[in-house]
């Protein structure tokens, strides 16, 4: 047996872990567009890392994830899989990767568990009954294994998608607005799944606009305008560097001019920033002053959305 000493100089000089996801530089400028959709992109995914990537529509989310997944190439830069660049080790990267896409693509020829077969032999996976057998059990899906994919509704399908990305166990996830327009036991049913492949060890990377989601599960979050990252940071410390106190309440009545420039107002609710007790104060007299009838006040703190709403409108740049 070695001695210690030199297994301890064995173990400082072993080569760091590879990020599971590791995106440097990227740029993407599409035939024919004046601006890039992508514009000097650098971030990592640790292994085991639950991330969240977040922005509006056309920052840049999903030519992102179309370059990860090798379905579209960068204008520049690089971006790799556990150590494997997507480009000239694309084999490898594509195998440590799992992604359930936006869309719902299916082949209508084979039922449920033929499909799982199907993508398991594509990763040239044997033996995988088991696991199969596994995914369909916590996704739901065990009663529906010898139905016909065409026989889905589309919550069922995009249940599959998820199970497809799964099948070959890759040690990253990326999850691409999975629980779009789906019900709110599919999205119980995924996050629960997701959160135990997570605890034992899968990295997951997440797309989506129910920010309520992000804010639960995710450790970390970037966030990206019109192709650039314009925040990244550990959601504990994106929430705590905004506002902290929001004012929430019902009114059916036009809110002041003054309250009205800082309010978000969605339907009959309301929310405005205040950082402190004496802000509280001031705004609820400005309320009463323009005898605002005010339902179910609440005082709590800035949501991910509020932080989400501040960073994008430009306030926190």
């Amino acid at each position: 047996m070695a001695p210690a000493s030199a297994i301890g100089a064995s173990f400082l000089q072993s080569p760091p872990m590879q990020p599971a996801i590791s995106f440097q530089n990227v740029s993407k400028t599409y035939k024919g567009g004046r601006t890039p959709a992508l514009d000097g992109v650098s971030f990592d995914i640790e292994p085991g890392e639950f991330f969240g990537l977040l922005g509006p529509n056309g920052a840049g989310k999903t030519s992102l994830i179309s370059i990860l997944a090798g379905l579209s190439q960068a204008s520049g830069g690089s971006v790799s899989v556990m150590g494997h660049d997507v480009v000239s080790d694309y084999a490898a990267a594509r195998k440590a990767l799992g992604i359930v896409p936006q869309e719902l693509v299916f082949d209508p020829f084979f039922s449920v568990r033929e499909a799982l077969e199907i993508q398991s032999g594509y990763f040239g996976v044997r033996n995988n009954g088991a696991w199969i057998t596994e995914l369909l059990e916590n996704l739901g899906l065990a009663d529906k294994a010898k139905a016909n994919m065409r026989q889905l509704s589309g919550g069922m399908k995009r249940r599959v998608l998820v199970a497809q990305a799964l099948v070959h166990r890759p040690p990253v996830i990326v999850l691409d607005e999975p629980t779009a327009g789906v019900d709110v036991e599919l999205r119980q049913t995924l996050w629960q799944f997701v959160a135990r492949l997570n605890k034992e060890g899968h990295a997951v990377l997440l797309t989506t606009h129910y920010l309520e989601e992000a804010e639960a599960l995710c450790q970390r979050i970037a966030m990206l305008k019109l192709g650039r990252v314009v925040a990244l940071d550990t959601t504990t410390s994106l929430l705590s560097g905004r506002a902290s106190t929001m004012l929430r309440f019902k009114t059916d009545a036009v809110l002041p001019p003054a309250l009205l420039e800082q309010a978000r107002v969605t339907g009959r609710i309301a929310q405005i920033k205040a950082h402190d007790a004496a802000e509280v104060e001031t705004i609820l007299a400005s309320l009463r002053a323009a005898q605002v009838p005010v339902e179910d006040l609440e005082i709590g703190r800035a949501d991910l959305e509020d932080v989400f709403l501040e960073i994008m409108n430009g306030a926190a740049q």
